[in-house]
């Protein structure tokens, strides 16, 4: 379907993460992605203060496959928010549509804009590969990777590589269900089931939960977080 085809094309050019991890797509050339993300996390059961998390993100299409952008997360909890910038490459190196194929690669800086003395500088390299399945209108499209976290602190906490994982489902031409995955109880490390709708203007608006891998340790670990984020091509 003709339709079909302009909408999927449309969720692929404006999406360069899925929830969490790097997807295989990249902004075209001379496009610009706006995206801004939202986190809340579940009220706890500890008495801590809840966290939530603002990042707006831009991207720029460099051309060739590659797209360049900045973050800027804010990790915000009552009385104390910690800021990062987060400058970033990726590279689309390899692309079949007619095979549904795909790989990329790219790093990301994760730089303390406060508190620089006593929060570290850390980076993630990774690398990824995507199948999507031709089965009809919705075949669905599997991703996966290596990652790896440099940084040269002594103050990270848990593994330092592991794997990236992705599935996107279409049931609608403006809807797909969408879920990712980081291994490994760190940083990175989250399952994001959730929903994705394609809207007017080469927009889309995502909605998921971020479960981490290390929220199952006690009743008491609440590291789960409302996730929702809108993006925007121009």
């Amino acid at each position: 379907m003709v339709i079909l085809s302009f909408m999927t094309s449309q969720h692929a050019i404006a999406q360069s993460t899925l929830f969490n991890i790097p997807s295989t797509d990249a902004v075209s050339a001379k496009k610009v992605y706006a995206e801004f993300d939202f986190f809340a996390q579940m009220p706890t059961t500890s008495g801590t203060d809840r966290l939530y998390v603002y990042a707006p993100r831009g991207i720029v299409g460099v051309g060739g496959g590659v797209e360049a952008g900045v973050n800027i997360a804010m990790f915000h909890t009552a009385g104390s928010t910690q800021s990062y910038i987060q400058p970033n490459v990726k590279w689309r190196f390899a692309a079949s549509d007619e095979k549904g194929l795909a790989a990329s690669g790219g790093t990301i800086l994760y730089a303390p804009l406060n508190n620089g003395d006593t929060v570290d500088t850390f980076g993630l390299v990774y690398g990824n590969f995507s199948k999507k399945v031709k089965t009809g209108d919705y075949g669905p499209r599997f991703t996966v990777g290596p990652y790896g976290v440099y940084s040269g602190e002594s103050t990270w906490a848990g593994p330092k590589a592991g794997v990236i994982l992705g599935y996107e489902q279409p049931i609608h031409p403006k809807v797909t269900i969408v879920a990712d995955w980081f291994s490994g109880k760190n940083f990175f490390g989250y399952f994001t089931p959730g929903v994705s709708f394609t809207l007017p203007h080469t927009s889309l608006l995502n909605v998921g939960y971020s479960i981490g891998n290390d929220s199952y340790a006690s009743p008491s670990n609440n590291n789960r977080l409302l996730f929702i984020y809108y993006g925007i091509t121009f």
